[in-house]
């Protein structure tokens, strides 16, 4: 029982440091999330723009576009946003399940990032063998692959609790960039991470929006690449996986 102890104490003193040097953006952990973040625009421009008026990483937006469904308004769908957020959950739990499997908090990332990967190129072969389209099969399958990657990454991140870096969202991220400036009175601390994290997820959705106009294939096979390149790349860097 004392190793254990000893083995959790030590995780989380290891934990903490990390968070505490992931302030910088040039640590390598901040920039392969800074990437995700990025990948994380590609993505919900493929479901949201390329099959229909879904997100597949922004389950806030997807709780209010089912709102709007479930009431007839603007003609949006039900059954979509209902399989996003199905496909997110078993994501989630299954990301909570690699949490308490492996040791390592680094290990936990380099696995997660493999199967977000491999759930990318999933489905961008599900969009490259059949026509993708809102409401058939095809569509439903791919959100669901999408949403299933974005909710294993999203509790894996979430494990990691690494301030203004959800890779998902931005709402407190926004909130913080505003409510630490100095314009209203605070010490500006963290604005270079903020506004990275912003500026991330603004230019991937406008990458993944411009990559569309070509094909929704495309665009996942992008969003797979980013995906893997980050593992690579972050798994050689820190010598952990």
């Amino acid at each position: 029982m004392s190793s254990i102890n000893a083995r959790r104490d030590s995780d989380l003193a290891d934990l903490t440091a990390l968070r505490h040097a992931a302030a910088s953006v040039r640590h390598p952990l901040t920039r392969a999330l800074l990437l995700l973040t990025f990948s994380t625009g590609l993505v919900d421009a493929a479901s949201y723009l390329g099959i229909g008026h879904v997100f597949a990483a922004n389950m806030t937006g997807n709780i209010v576009l089912l709102g709007f469904g479930l009431a007839g308004a603007g003609g949006l769908p039900v059954l979509a946003p209902l399989v996003s957020l199905g496909a997110f959950l078993l994501g989630a739990g299954t990301g909570g399940v690699l949490a308490s499997c492996l040791a390592r908090h680094r290990r936990n990332l380099v696995v997660a990032l493999g199967i977000e990967t491999l759930l990318l190129l999933a489905a961008a072969a599900v969009a490259a063998a059949v026509h993708v389209r809102a409401g058939a099969i095809a569509g439903d399958a791919v959100i669901a692959l999408l949403a299933l990657g974005m909710g294993v990454r999203n509790s894996t991140v979430r494990k990691l609790a690494i301030p203004d870096l959800t890779t998902t969202v931005l709402t407190m991220t926004l909130t913080g960039l505003a409510a630490e400036s100095r314009l209203f009175g605070g010490t500006g601390a963290g604005t270079v991470r903020r506004s990275t994290a912003v500026g991330s997820m603004l230019l991937g959705a406008f990458t993944g929006a411009l990559l569309l106009k070509s094909s929704l294939v495309l665009v996942l096979s992008v969003a797979a690449v980013l995906a893997g390149g980050t593992l690579l790349t972050y798994h050689t860097l820190t010598g952990d996986g």
